[in-house]
């Protein structure tokens, strides 16, 4: 594995950066806090992690983040978004506080807090065919849901009652949960499988 360690990163403005990094290093990621451009810059993938949304807006304008951000999703960097971070990878936010914004690139309609401010978490087993036999078990945190999906996102994972919390496009995935809370890797080496072609396309 020396030598092919996808180098990725992990948005560390705000919010549960150390989980995500921990989970990453442990498929053998060279994984790294980003925080500038030029961080930015030299990564095949980036997680952003679960949070607070707003301060995570908030502190991409401030540090100049925003826009790179940007430039290099719609180049095709493999990034994913957990709770707060599919917030900000949501073409559409509703229940957005005032001047609130996002990255975009998923094309799904996204709701914060969806159930409820005092809600504040619960846990909950959820099959995900399109990871494996055993079902995923998920800690939801104040978390957001995936209202509607565009022709090209795939959906990997609802609860019973219907509601999307799991949404793949291309190179970009999201889950309204936090796999790096419960050791839940599956998400984690999906992603690191589309950093390591990422990577592999831009060698060529």
């Amino acid at each position: 594995m020396a030598g092919s360690a996808p180098v990725v990163g992990v948005l560390a403005l705000q919010g549960d950066v150390r989980e995500h990094l921990t989970a990453l290093r442990a498929l053998g990621a060279d994984a790294r806090p980003v925080r500038r451009p030029e961080e930015l810059a030299a990564v095949d993938g980036l997680v952003i992690p679960g949070g607070e949304s707003s301060v995570i807006d908030k502190l991409s304008r401030a540090f100049g983040m925003q826009q790179p951000l940007r430039e290099r999703i719609a180049e095709g960097l493999p990034v994913y978004g957990t709770c707060a971070g599919l917030i900000m990878l949501a073409d559409e936010l509703r229940d957005a506080i005032a001047g609130q914004q996002t990255l975009g690139g998923l094309d799904v309609v996204v709701r914060r807090n969806a159930f409820g401010n005092q809600l504040d978490s619960f846990e909950t087993d959820i099959p995900m065919p399109a990871l494996g036999d055993e079902p995923v078990h998920a800690v939801f945190i104040r978390a957001p849901v995936v209202e509607s999906v565009g022709e090209g996102v795939e959906v990997i994972g609802r609860l019973a009652d219907g509601r999307i919390v799991a949404v793949e496009q291309g190179a970009l995935l999201g889950t309204s949960f936090h796999p790096e809370v419960s050791g839940e890797l599956r998400f984690h080496e999906r992603f690191l499988a589309k950093a390591r072609a990422f990577a592999a396309s831009r060698a060529a």
